[in-house]
This record gives structure tokens, sequence and C-alpha cells, in this order.
């Protein structure tokens, strides 16, 4: 009864969304997959042998695992399944039948993704169209995903007499009541933080406040500090307090105790007043306006910047315009995970055909010019489906688990809106046209031309980066003009960099020299335990200035406002 109650709720929502918006609520293909597979299929088609090859594999391969498990079935040990945490629990090896089962899954699964992987012939970007949706397509279909084939939510079903399910399904309704009739799966007990109490919790002042951003500084940490202040952009896709989760991996709090100035750039949650707002505004309005006012907060010349992301790309572009008019305030910069070249983009480069960018259109449209914070989540949770949309799936809805108490997942929940005009210029002039990476983009009335920034740079990425992979930012590097000093950490795209010293986590790679290819700069680097921040710093502190007096950010020039993380943070989507 909760789920039909559930799912007539989300019928009827639906329907009113559609009779509102005059048209279907949602596209039925928008990621313009059909096109697609219809030219892998062509291609398959053209090559019976290849077809007939792989029908064969597909053949041989079940023979092995029916014989495995005719042996099984005689009593002798079983060959090791493949390595796959989605079926990790013993419940999956414990009964033949379910064993029979994911390995079969894993199988087909396997040879359908390596068959669309094979074909020839096929335009680069639709084959990986066609790549994408297929494992969509396979990972959704995992026995893991459904209760009848998956034992460990079976045997929580009988142990609990049936308390699991029921809790499952309240889950489910509690999730698409969330959404407004569009399931949101939780990945957090969101009820557990709460911003400015136990995450975002570093001391400091916002210091100024405008229609565009707050511009934070952060109380120091240490008697004295370095002269030239740390300006920091984050990307206004995601809020910043992913630099200050809780005091143990904050980078705000551990820059502040190494005698480093920090100011954070917080962008406002945009709504539909900043739907025109572009690459200039943020530029305008945002970089040079925060450089002003660091700079008169801090009583220098000049200072430090650091791009993450987004908001990197926006700074490389800004850091051209600087070089194009002779403003030498920024005197070295650091990119986390941002990108400049998108040639190699990865997977988020699927998103940028004319089919798509018109159904974002489409979507930014109807929220009043303005894409809601859901949409972006989607995107990003599709790019690892697994992970971020099937484990939950199981663990809230099959086994009726509540969600984890882990202030990453809650931040990664806490999305903000994006301005139609910047949003549409960075997908079409980035990702569409590479526009940066071959000087055809214009910003601030000037052509921007990374080889004209001659400071020196750090650029960061990481090796499982899946939004910024370490490729394209190794390519980035290479386009600007001065000394460059590239660094690979482990893991992803959040963990690569929010990776405290003090953890001991992952490894880190180092090479002084940039050679042509990332494969080249690999071949010669030094792996190094734990986190790259201390490499960073040592980088920075040069570049930084002689040490004075530690500046109290209550008793600068910009009266303070209110008290760090500010408002701007706090708005939901």
């Amino acid at each position: 009864m909760t789920a039909q109650g559930a799912l007539a709720e989300a019928a009827l929502s639906q329907a009113a969304r559609t009779q509102e918006n005059g048209s279907a609520a949602l596209s039925p293909d928008p990621f313009n997959v059909a096109p697609a597979l219809t030219s892998v299929m062509t291609s398959l088609a053209s090559r019976p042998e290849k077809l007939f090859q792989a029908q064969a594999d597909l053949f041989g391969r079940y023979m092995d695992l029916w014989a495995s498990s005719a042996r099984q079935a005689a009593g002798e040990t079983p060959d090791p399944a493949p390595v796959d945490k989605r079926f990790k629990d013993p419940a999956w090896a414990e009964n033949p039948m379910f064993d029979l089962m994911r390995r079969s899954y894993l199988l087909t699964s396997d040879w359908m993704n390596g068959l669309i992987a094979g074909v020839e012939d096929v335009d680069p970007v639709v084959k990986r169209r066609a790549q994408f949706f297929t494992r969509l397509l396979t990972d959704a279909f995992s026995p893991s995903n459904f209760l009848a084939s998956n034992p460990v939510a079976l045997k929580a079903l009988a142990e609990t007499s049936g308390e699991s399910l029921v809790k499952g399904m309240q889950n489910f309704a509690a999730d698409l009541e969330r959404g407004g009739g569009a399931l949101r799966i939780s990945q957090a007990d969101y009820g557990k933080f709460a911003v400015g109490e136990n995450v975002a919790t570093a001391p400091g002042q916002v210091v100024w406040r405008d229609e565009l951003f707050e511009l934070i500084q952060y109380a120091p940490a240490s008697e004295a500090q370095h002269q030239v202040p740390l300006l920091i952009f984050p990307p206004w896709i995601n809020k910043f307090y992913i630099m200050d989760l809780q005091p143990a991996n904050s980078l705000i709090r551990w820059l502040s105790s190494q005698g480093f100035t920090v100011f954070v750039c917080s962008w406002v949650n945009p709504d539909r007043d900043k739907a025109d707002y572009g690459f200039d505004d943020y530029l305008e309005k945002g970089v040079y306006r925060a450089v002003d006012k660091t700079l008169e907060q801090a009583g220098t010349d000049r200072l430090n910047a650091v791009g993450y992301c987004i908001g990197g790309t926006l700074l490389g572009a800004a850091l051209a315009h600087m070089a194009a008019r002779g403003d030498t305030r920024v005197g070295a910069a650091t990119f986390f995970a941002a990108q400049h070249d998108f040639a190699e983009a990865g997977d988020l480069l699927l998103f940028t055909d004319e089919h798509w960018l018109a159904e974002i259109e489409r979507q930014m449209d109807a929220a009043g010019g303005v894409l809601p914070g859901a949409a972006m989540a989607d995107t990003f949770n599709a790019l690892r489906a697994n992970d971020l949309i099937w484990s939950f799936f199981v663990s809230n809805y099959l086994m009726g688990k509540d969600p984890p108490a882990f202030d990453l997942l809650f931040w990664n929940a806490d999305q903000t809106r994006m301005p139609k005009a910047l949003h549409m210029a960075y997908l079409r002039r980035m990702y569409g046209e590479n526009a940066l990476a071959n000087g055809r983009f214009e910003i601030g009335g000037e052509t921007a031309d990374l080889s004209r920034v001659t400071i020196p740079l750090y650029f960061q990425a990481s090796r499982e980066d899946h939004i910024a992979p370490m490729n394209s930012v190794y390519r980035s590097a290479r386009l600007f003009g001065g000394d460059v000093v590239f660094t690979l950490a482990g893991s992803g795209h959040i963990a690569g960099v929010i990776n405290p010293p003090s953890a001991s986590k992952y490894k880190h790679w180092t090479n002084d020299a940039l050679p042509a290819s990332l494969a080249d700069w690999q071949a010669g680097a030094v792996e190094h335990p734990g986190s790259w921040w201390e490499h960073w710093a040592a980088w920075l502190r040069p570049l930084s200035g002689p040490d004075i007096p530690a500046r109290d950010p209550t008793k600068g020039p910009l009266k303070p406002i209110e008290p760090a993380p500010g408002a701007y943070v706090k708005v939901k989507s």
C-alpha cells in the first residue's frame, strides 16, 4: 500500500508538471541514444563474421560457466568469482543458484559492453554514447538491484519478518515526496548535518557581500602569516564547504595552520534574476571584484589564487585576461582538478551534443532561466551509477536501511542552481567547441590566450577523476606559458583533492618536467606516500612573501558582516 500510494502520487505530480509546462515532462530519449545504437548495430550487421565470432565467444563463456557449475554441484570447490563489490556479501556464494546468477550476469554484461567497445567505423563520440548507455543498462539489470534475485535482501526480509521491506518502501515514498514526484535517492542522513554547526565550521568572517558572492576571510591559526594572501575560487556547481567539512579534513583549517591568510569566494546560489549572467559577469563581478576586496582587506598589492574544478576554468580564463591587460595582481595560481583543454574531458562530453543541450535548455526555461541543482546531481550520479545510484537503491529500498550519516554525501546532495547564460556558454564553448584551448574564447572583451600567462602555476589532478580526467588536466597544464608544476594524486575528483596529511591515505606522484604526454610524465614521476598538500605548500611558501603578524579578519578595512560560513552557502536549491 505504501508503494502504490507513492507511485500514484508521483504519477499525479508528473501529470501536473506536464500540464503546467504544456509539453512532456520527460524527454523520451534525453541522451540521444537511439541514433547511436542504430549506428553501432548497423556496423555490426555489416560485419557478420565479427558478430558470429562474438556469438561464439559468448557461447564458449557459457559452456565454461555450465561446466564450472556442474563441478560445483558435484562437490568441487568453485572457481573464484570475479571481484565486484555489488556481490561481496558471502550470501552470493553460499547458494549455488545465486552464485550462478551473479556469474551469468557478470559474464553477459562484460560480453555486451565489450561487443559495443569493439565496434569499428563508427564516429568515436557516437560509439562512446552507445557504450555509456550500454553500461547504464547493464548496471541497472544487475541481479543485486531486484528483491527476488538478491539473497542479501531476501535474508533481511526473512530475518525481520518483512519489516525491512516495509521500511524500504517508506524510504522509497519519502524520496519520491522529497523529489516532488521524481525519485531523489537519499545518499546520506541529511538531518544529521547543518551548515555552520557541524560542517563548515572553520572560524572566520564574511568581509564583503554583493549580488554574486560573499568574501570570507578565515581566522589565523598561527601567530604569524605569510604576507601574500591566498584567494580560493571554488566551483559554483557545488558549495565551497567541501574544503571545510570537518576539522580533521578541512583544507581551509590546514592552510590557516600553515600560516596562509585564506580568503574564499562563496558564490551566491543563483535564482531567476541571475539567468542572464555569463562568463563576463563572473569575471568582472566575481574574480576581479574578489581580487580587489582581498587586496584591500589584506593591505597588499598582490595575492595568490586557487581555482577548483570549474572555478579553475574561470580563473585560467581570467589570468589570460589579466595578461592581456597587463594586470599583475595575481602572483601565482593553483588549480585543483581544473580543465582548460576539454578535448579529453571524459563522459561529460556526451552531454554536449545539440540534442542534449536542447533538453538542458528546456529544463532551464521551465525553471525560469536556471538549471535546478537536482538536474546536475542526476548527471554526476549517472557517471558513477553503481556507486551513487544503485548502491543506495539496494540499501535504502531493498534492505530498508537508513542512509549513512556521511558529511561528504551530505555536501554532494547540497546542490546549487546555475544561470542559463553561463551554463550554456560553458557547455557549448568549453565542452562543445574547446574554445579556450583553441584560442577562440572571448571574455571581458579579450580573446583568452593561455600561453600569455607566465606566472608560476601548480596543477593537481587525480588518477581516478571521472569529472576532470587526469589526461585532460595534464593537457590543460601544457597550455600555459610559465613555469608549471604538475602533481598527480590518488583517488578521484573529491577524495583526491581533500586528502589531509594526517589521514595517511592514497599516494601522490611528482615530476619536475612537463613532457609532451601524461604517459611520458608518469614514466619519470616519483611516487610518494600520502597527501600531496605538503608538496603544494612547499611550492607555495616561497611565493607568499615574508612572515607578518597574523591578520585578524575583524580588524581589517572591510568591516565584518557575519561569521563564516556566511549566508549564501546556506541557501537551498
